[in-house]
């Protein structure tokens, strides 16, 4: 039986991690679009996964996206790719625009006018940060949207532009609504990272305190090795749709600071470890997110295994390998 294909941009990225692991698992041709800087996630992805096959490309270039289309014809495309750092966003408003959304919409045009674009199941990683000033709690796919940074607006746009392929030209093109969603393969700029690579430091005396921002807002946390198993069901579906992927728990970057602590033994209030920092407080912040998942768990029969404790735990003793080893 001739194995399937899947392209996924945003590869070298945590989710992209996760999803080629997956879909190897599955005995998929694992294809990815990378751009021409080679760095430090580039080296762990194909030293992790070397038979994945890598192709130059970006998601600002419509060329060079319908060249690799062309050339690998997939049956499964898996829009990883964007500017996901919500914070740097608001330094750099145009460039994630072009990117987050607009490379969205070439994608899709891509596929379009490629010669197997009736073949292509597409998935869209939309993001719970559409909500932003959410309008209900907890969140669903029909809640309305109220963007607070450039990065949701462009998610947003690439979400409406994903609706409006399905809807315009017949494409088996689904949105995964995804929560935040977290991993051993996070990158240190995000906060829960942040937080874990330091208490695995300080656990490790090469270090004594650090610096946050707000520590109120409440997220529903969970692990991205179980949400890239959504993705994939999603493109498994008979009809193409829109998912909220989420644990139906939240809890706020204070309680992921606390849990962080007690799972690295150390004792004390918040306090005694980490420090204010004004600058790292975002323009505009989203204060609730909470997903309800339900269409997800009764359409795709899919649940998340990992808990937010289980979550915590995995990524502080993921940090603490690492940090031992760097000392």
């Amino acid at each position: 039986m001739k194995s399937r294909k899947a392209l996924l941009t945003g590869i070298t990225g945590q989710d992209g991690h996760h999803l080629t692991k997956l879909l190897l698992s599955k005995n998929y041709e694992v294809h990815g679009l990378v751009s021409k800087e080679r760095d430090h996630r580039y080296k762990s992805l194909t030293t992790n996964f070397p038979s994945a096959h890598l192709h130059d490309g970006d998601l600002a270039d419509y060329s060079s996206l319908a060249k690799v289309i062309n050339e690998v014809e997939p049956d499964e495309i898996y829009n990883l790719g964007a500017l996901t750092f919500v914070g740097a966003s608001f330094k750099n408003p145009e460039d994630t625009a072009n990117v987050t959304g607009l490379g969205a919409l070439r994608l899709l045009e891509a596929i379009r006018n490629s010669s197997v674009n009736n073949n292509i199941r597409f998935y869209q990683a939309s993001s719970s940060e559409m909500y932003g000033l959410v309008q209900e709690v907890p969140q669903t796919e029909r809640t309305p949207f109220h963007p607070r940074s450039p990065y949701a607006v462009a998610k947003t746009f690439s979400h409406f532009t994903t609706q409006n392929f399905r809807e315009a030209y017949g494409m088996h093109a689904s949105s995964g609504i995804l929560f935040n969603h977290e991993g051993e393969y996070r990158g240190y700029e995000f906060v829960t990272r942040k937080i874990t690579q330091n208490v695995a430091r300080i656990k490790l005396g090469m270090q004594t305190r650090f610096s946050l921002g707000d520590l109120t807002p409440k997220r529903d946390w969970g692990y991205a090795g179980d949400y890239v198993e959504a993705m994939w069901q999603m493109l498994q579906q008979d009809t193409p749709g829109d998912f909220v992927i989420a644990t139906g728990e939240s809890h706020s970057v204070l309680e992921f600071v606390e849990a962080s602590l007690q799972c690295a033994d150390l004792n004390g209030d918040v306090t005694d470890y980490v420090d204010f920092d004004d600058s790292l407080v975002r323009p505009a912040e989203v204060p609730l997110l909470l997903g309800d998942s339900s269409k997800a768990r009764k359409e795709l029969g899919w649940v998340p295994k990992v808990d937010f404790i289980g979550l915590v735990e995995l990524m502080v003793k993921n940090d603490l390998d690492i940090e031992s080893k760097n000392r």
